[in-house]
């Protein structure tokens, strides 16, 4: 029976954790969030000898879309997602650089295909659901591998905390109601990578997340 694994990578200033999902026997893989430090990224991807097949992105900003299309570039794999929702992130990544005095690190994204909700990602034999998950920003989505009890929540759910909403398209009433009605219903045992920090599981944040409580 093949094994999916995870390999972070935790890149940029942003300390976001660019996470390298692949079947451990077929070496299928896909990167998802490359935010930036591409070289990073692409050297990871040579130790652990995996077959790249496309880029996940779960949003539109710049710690998590920064170098999607420089590893694009570098690997030939297809940029995949979020929700065309997060289309006017992608297109001024290069404004949110400037922002962060960036100029030049990142370019805008243009992805080969948006996301839907209810739609299957396959890495190998491993399928994943895309739920849209709005509120950390309009087009988020997360990825979940139910019979691994896997979750991928990108900055909608922390250790402890919940994704910020004060960035542009942020809503804090709709990122506790997508938590609420999409994510805690996947169940007390599924283990998640976060964007940003350690991961947790569902149950733990479900009774302690002072967000959620």
């Amino acid at each position: 029976m093949t094994r999916l694994s995870a390999e972070i990578v935790p890149v940029t200033p942003f300390q976001q954790n660019c996470c390298i999902l692949f079947d451990d026997t077929s070496k299928e893989g896909v990167v998802v969030d490359p935010g930036g430090d591409v070289e990073r990224i692409l050297a990871a991807i040579d130790r652990l000898g995996i077959a790249v097949e496309a880029i996940w992105l779960t949003h539109g900003h710049i710690d998590h879309a920064g170098g999607a299309m420089d590893l694009r570039d570098a690997i030939g794999a297809e940029i995949v997602g979020p929700h065309k929702a997060d289309a006017m992130l992608l297109s001024r990544l290069e404004d949110q650089a400037r922002m962060f005095g960036l100029e030049g690190a990142v370019r805008n994204c243009v992805p080969d295909r948006w996301l839907a909700e209810g739609e299957t990602l396959q890495i190998g034999t491993h399928a994943f659901e895309v739920l849209h998950a709005p509120g950390h920003s309009p087009g988020h989505v997360v990825f979940f591998q139910r019979a691994a009890q896997f979750l991928h929540a990108g900055d909608v759910l922390f250790a402890g905390s919940i994704g910020r909403t004060d960035l542009p398209g942020g809503d804090h009433a709709t990122l506790l109601a997508s938590i609420r009605t999409k994510i805690l219903p996947l169940g007390d045992d599924v283990g998640f990578i976060c964007g940003h920090g350690p991961g947790s599981r569902l149950g733990v944040e479900r009774r302690t997340n002072p967000f959620l409580v």
